[in-house]
């Protein structure tokens, strides 16, 4: 996600970098001193993950078959989504990798100062969230194959509760500024009392893809709940009750699915408010039509009757999926991507006449695999589908995958309508940081 001015740039500084501001020029270290501690931290990272996996092996080979199937369940649904948005976390990285690398001013897209977050201390916070996950995840394992049910029981609430509390830790530590400036762009996200920028908008995105993991954490923080509850008989609710409340049944799943469509709804009616343009009627249009998705699916598990939803509300769900895939897959290649196939410019080019990646075979490939990538979406937002885990995992991943790719080109669009607006550049992509905020530079001044 975009982010503000880091903390502890003494880790991780970029070689690129020549001073810490323009006002102290404080130099940082030389890439011959940075490689050799990024390749340590590298190292020790990858050590404690392949520690790790050795003692969750262990565990496994103590359990008995039976025993193994509900805790492996339980993992699952307890760390499959954490291991989501570190995901997530790790492309943010690339993306950002990418766009220093290449021509896409991004800090000048998502509105940054000089002392945004690099690629590298992206990377540096989601290795940090993946070995926190990896030792919870560990020492869950290892304590049930003991059969120290409590105290493993406890492993998923600290992590639960470890997470949010290092987000919004009100101390000037640990990347202080980018976590603020996370958490009010979710604000805004969810009251957009104020006009919609692009960051807000681009937040309320990337969520969308993100919902499957949002109704996951709601079924593992229901299943915590739940279970701590049968465990210390504090009340005489079954085990089978519980799972019932926590899974497809609830009416929370559909809820917590649609609620990122219904914010990037509501931020279209802001931005329709604000510039009296049609198109963003349309854009909310457009995120209408995964409702039914959601709603029709839900409703497999309410009704009585399994023939009304074979004859009726199946089909209607098929052709509501389709609708919303195709109307998707228009709005990212001619709108979020600006280009010509499936307009009227496709006379012209079928791409557009500035392109920051150079290479026109990546925007081919691009718009085919979103296509594919598209129908993923459905499986995603349809809670009937999710028998096996290791699917539900793997159309999770392509979802993330393709938000990953719509990232790059949708950053390059907003960029080069900002230089056809004739915005100017503040800061260049080779050297982050290392002019003042106040110089001015020409678009040559990316070129690699």
């Amino acid at each position: 996600m975009p982010a503000g001015g880091p903390d502890g740039r003494d880790i991780f500084p970029t070689s690129a970098v020549l001073c810490r501001d323009g006002v102290g020029k404080v130099p940082f270290p030389s890439g011959t001193l940075v490689w050799p501690v990024i390749h340590r931290i590298t190292f020790g990272f990858f050590l404690w993950i392949i520690f790790c996996s050795k003692i969750m092996k262990d565990s496994v080979s103590r359990m008995e078959p039976t025993a193994w199937n509900k805790t492996f369940f339980d993992a699952f649904d307890h760390y499959n989504p954490l291991f989501m948005m570190a995901m997530m976390i790790w492309l943010w990285g690339l993306n950002v990798h990418v766009f220093m690398r290449s021509r896409v001013n991004y800090p000048k897209v998502f509105d940054l100062d000089s002392n945004h977050l690099t690629h590298l201390e992206i990377w540096k916070i989601a290795s940090w969230m993946t070995i926190l996950v990896v030792t919870s995840m560990t020492a869950y394992l290892y304590l049930e194959s003991y059969e120290a049910t409590q105290l493993a029981a406890a492993q998923p609430v600290i992590i639960y509760g470890v997470l949010p509390f290092l987000l919004a830790f009100p101390v000037d530590v640990l990347f202080s500024s980018s976590r603020f400036y996370f958490i009010t762009t979710i604000f805004r996200m969810i009251f957009p009392l104020q006009p919609i920028s692009f960051p807000d908008f681009f937040v309320a995105d990337v969520l969308t893809s993100m919902s499957k993991v949002l109704s996951d954490v709601e079924r593992s923080i229901c299943r915590m709940y739940f279970f701590q509850i049968v465990e210390s008989q504090m009340t005489g609710v079954p085990e089978d009750d519980a799972n019932f409340m926590c899974g497809n049944h609830s009416y929370w799943i559909p809820c917590i699915l649609a609620f990122p469509y219904l914010c990037r709804f509501f931020q279209c009616l802001r931005q329709y408010s604000d510039t009296r343009d049609k198109s963003c009627l349309l854009n909310a249009l457009k995120y209408t039509t995964t409702f039914p998705v959601i709603i029709l699916s839900a409703l497999k598990y309410q009704l009585p009757d399994v023939v009304l939803w074979e004859t009726i509300y199946r089909p209607l769900w098929l052709l509501c999926s389709v609708i919303n895939t195709l109307y998707s897959f228009y709005w990212d290649i001619t709108r979020d991507w600006d280009l010509g196939l499936l307009t009227s410019k496709a006379k012209k080019s079928l791409l557009r006449p500035s392109l920051l990646y150079g290479h026109r075979w990546v925007y081919y490939w691009a718009i085919a695999s979103n296509l594919f990538l598209r129908c993923s979406w459905t499986y995603k937002l349809s809670a009937h589908l999710r028998h096996n885990r290791l699917t539900v995992f793997t159309f999770s991943g392509l979802e993330m995958l393709r938000r990953f790719q719509w990232i790059f080109f949708r950053v390059e669009c907003e960029y080069n309508k900002m230089i056809n607006r004739g915005a100017s550049v503040d800061i260049p992509l080779k050297e982050v940081g290392t002019k003042l905020a106040t110089e001015h530079f020409s678009p040559s001044d990316y070129d690699t």
